[in-house]
Order: C-alpha cells, then structure tokens, then sequence
C-alpha cells in the first residue's frame, strides 16, 4: 500500500517504441505534489497521509487558518491516502514522477467531460423506435417509462435522458508507458478521464501488481499473394 498521486492532465499523443509500434498515450504533468501531514493511526496496520498540489495565491481565511495548523502553504487540491507504516513519508517530502515505474499498472480516477442533456440513445446506447409507418417523429424517444396500476409509478434509477458526463470516474489496469523526471510528465497508455488542464489521482493498480514490457514487436503482415500460395502448396501436399 503506497501513496498515490495529483496529476494535470495535458492532452493526448502517441509514442513509437524500438519496434516500430505506436501507442496512444496520455500526457499527465506532476508540477508539485507535497505531502502535508501524516496521521499514525492507532489500531491499523496503516497511517493516513495528505498531499498537497497547486499552490494557492490568494486563500480565504477559512483556508489559510487550516494550512497554518499543518505548517504548510496553500494548497488548491487535496487528497488522502492510506500507507504502510514502513513506509517513511513524512511532512514536508515531494512525491515526483518517479514514485511510478514504466511497465507498471496504475489506476486513475478524475472527473469526465460534461456533454450535457443527452437523450436515451447516447446515453445509455438505447436502440431508439422503429422508424415505420405509424411511429410519428419519435425514433430516437425512450419509449414506455411508466408502470400500470400497481406499482403505478416510475422506479428510481430507470434509464432516462439527462445529464451525460460530468461524473467522477475511475479507470483501472493503465500501463505507464514513459517517466520523465526532467520534464516531469507521465505518459499511460490510453485515454483517461477529463478534459485538457484538469487534475487527476494516479495510484498503485489493485488488480494488475506485476511491471510488463511495453516495447511490444509489430504483427507481421503477410501479402494476399503469399497466402495464396501457403492454400496451393497446402492442397497440393
């Protein structure tokens, strides 16, 4: 059990390995990422630490009255972890890009991009209305949401139009693909949630423990006359 991390998330790119194969990756940069204090706790096998990131320039009182107990700046984001208590994080440490190694799996959770009202069809795949004689510029409606007499009424949760987005979300068993502690950028495989210049909380993967190779080798791809010529040589044999 270690701590994780506060990311922004820069964009999108992709990355050739030796092999020649391209791989779609997510740029998160890791500016400043402080641990503000750590809490022993008694009867646990773990501490509690939080971190820190994006220093604040101008706090409210409210704010700056919390950060002045801890002893520390300001800071706009703030998350707890659970640690070992091994593990020796204390007040005061950085935690940089370094903490994760390529090949290694992690989880991400951040908030996804709001597409606002959406109807039934794009949110939540619904098939929509046959569109035939009889059904009157409705094909993409829910159709029946109700109920007859008994229950009489619409169940909670029931798939309907509504908001699509806009919710906090998790992501599980991304490989880190690239860890550059000079740029301070991390790139993972994949898409992530949110968009452009919002933050995100990279940890350890809970499923996926073991580092793998990312440089894998290109499939070969063989000519339609080659194949051709495996099915003669097959039948004449």
């Amino acid at each position: 059990m270690r701590a994780g991390i506060i990311a922004k998330k820069i964009g999108m790119s992709n990355l050739f390995t030796s092999s020649g194969v391209n791989i779609p990756v997510t740029v998160l940069k890791v500016d400043e990422c402080k641990v503000i204090e750590r809490h022993e706790l008694n009867n646990s096998d773990s501490d509690k630490v939080t971190l820190g990131a994006s220093e604040l320039k101008k706090a409210n009182k409210s704010k700056k009255g919390y950060f002045d107990k801890k002893k520390s700046k300001p800071y706009k984001l703030v998350k707890e972890f659970f640690v070992e208590k091994s593990d020796d994080l204390k007040s005061g440490d950085d935690i940089n890009v370094d903490h994760f190694k390529e090949g290694q799996f992690i989880d991400i959770s951040g908030i996804s991009k709001g597409k606002g009202f959406s109807g039934v069809m794009k949110r939540h795949n619904f098939s929509g209305l046959r569109a035939s004689h009889g059904v009157s510029a409705a094909h993409r409606s829910a159709g029946s949401t109700g109920q007859c007499q008994d229950p009489g009424k619409v169940f909670k949760g029931k798939k309907m139009a509504g908001q699509y987005g806009n919710t906090y979300k998790t992501l599980q068993s991304l490989q880190v693909v690239k860890v550059d502690p000079l740029n301070k950028i991390i790139c993972l495989k994949g898409s992530t949630p949110g968009s452009r210049g919002s933050w995100m909380v990279i940890e350890d993967s809970i499923k996926k423990k073991e580092i793998k190779e990312i440089d894998v080798a290109a499939p070969v791809v063989q000519d339609k006359a080659s194949k051709k010529d495996q099915k003669q040589s097959s039948k004449e044999e």
